[in-house]
């Protein structure tokens, strides 16, 4: 352990003496290991960005979807008849989050005239189940479809139209039809980035069920959904699916299948980007290696003379190699440190973020792995460039190294 020590001082000592080479051949190894570390830092953001979007669209994992069919008639149950089923069969195994969903359009008021909005028909679950994003505002609370005046969280657009009003003051909007209804605004989404400008809006189902004509409620025909833990979801597929069966009576098919991200997900769709980001470091990486190699060749070249006074007195050629290996290793370890700590301002830099990650929920933590692989790259790198100029200062023979 002492001669460990001593090996691991010495070489730190060796590389003070030396600074100003060792710095500028560390320079290319820090740089390398700051890219390297961030491709993977950057990559699980992108990946966590690419998981949220995944989920708003088609749901988390694993998210049940139930219809059902008459496979005789081509019929299919009223929505009241399988809502009512479904809501039974799910609150049966206890499933947290369901919702039903549907689009309609709803005529809002403005100053300029009447426009139909189009509107998604959801429940409360729906926004955690679907990650929606809120800019303002809230999310619909699970006692909201007891309101009066129905509660709305519209995109931007419709706010904007609206002048922007602070919702601390409870804006309201009017709901055209045979009775206008007052609904109020309780949150604002942003506008999707492909449709930016459109208004929609969401509403809760039931709310519109209470305020809409017999004949628009005839006409609509909702998506159910459950979320569920993924390790049981195969299993609660045949339970809700026979349940749901049993609930309707004899003569329905019902069909429970999951068509979130995770079961069509194949390779990451961020592979050919990571392998050519990663190519382009390794690059790097060795060309700081060349630049340590020749940096400890030269180094080993001007202490020829001490190295033999050192094997005079005693020195074995292991504790010569082990040195001047160290010396390199110990080098590279702390450029990977100043990579690594590069890339972790690079990779939590809020502007950094926004930019490649636009809309993120849940921000992962800088990944423990990219540090492990920065230090373990640059430790790898260095006992690399220091295995050539150690094999050289142990073949030094003594009574030459003295006479030069």
């Amino acid at each position: 352990m002492t001669g460990l020590v001593g090996a691991f001082v010495e070489a730190w000592a060796e590389i003070r003496i030396h600074r100003t080479r060792v710095l500028l051949s560390l320079i290319g190894v820090a740089v390398a290991v700051a890219a390297l570390t961030s491709v993977v830092g950057l990559g699980a953001i992108t990946q966590q960005a690419t998981t949220e979007n995944y989920e708003r669209q088609s749901g988390r994992p694993a998210t049940l979807f139930v219809s059902a069919y008459n496979p005789t008639t081509g019929e299919t149950p009223d929505a009241k008849t399988l809502s009512a089923a479904f809501l039974t069969v799910t609150d049966r195994y206890s499933v947290d989050w369901t919702t039903r969903s549907t689009y309609t359009q709803v005529p809002i008021d403005f100053v300029e005239g009447l426009t139909p909005i189009d509107t998604t028909l959801v429940d409360a679950d729906y926004g955690t189940m679907h990650r929606v994003q809120m800019l303002y505002g809230s999310w619909f609370a699970p006692s909201d479809d007891q309101r009066l005046a129905p509660a709305l969280v519209v995109n931007e657009s419709v706010w904007s139209r609206l002048g922007s009003p602070d919702l601390r003051t409870h804006p309201t909007v009017t709901i055209q039809g045979a009775d206008p209804v007052t609904a109020v605004i309780v949150g604002v989404t942003p506008d999707p980035p492909y449709n930016e400008g459109y208004p929609t809006m969401f509403m809760l189902y039931d709310s519109y069920l209470a305020i809409a004509d017999p004949a628009q409620v005839q006409s609509l025909y909702p998506q159910f959904e459950a979320w569920v833990p993924t390790d049981i979801a195969e299993d609660l597929v045949s339970l809700i699916q026979r349940d749901i069966a049993g609930e309707l009576g004899e003569g329905w098919q019902v069909d429970v299948s999951r068509q979130d991200y995770l079961v069509y997900q194949g390779e990451d769709p961020l592979l050919s980007i990571k392998l050519l980001v990663g190519g382009v470091a390794v690059l790097v990486l060795l060309l700081g290696a060349l630049g340590l190699v020749n940096i400890s060749l030269v180094t080993v070249r001007q202490r020829i003379r001490e190295i033999g006074i050192r094997r005079s007195f005693g020195a074995t050629a292991g504790r010569v190699f082990f040195a001047v290996m160290m010396e390199s290793v110990v080098a590279a370890a702390a450029a990977g440190v100043v990579g690594v700590f590069i890339a972790v301002l690079v990779v939590k830099n809020p502007m950094v973020i926004d930019f490649i990650a636009q809309g993120i929920s849940d921000v992962p933590a800088f990944p423990l792995e990219a540090a492990l692989i920065g230090l373990g790259s640059a430790t790898f790198v260095g006992a690399l460039a220091g295995l050539l100029p150690a094999l050289v200062a142990v073949r030094v023979k003594v009574i030459d190294a003295i006479r030069y």
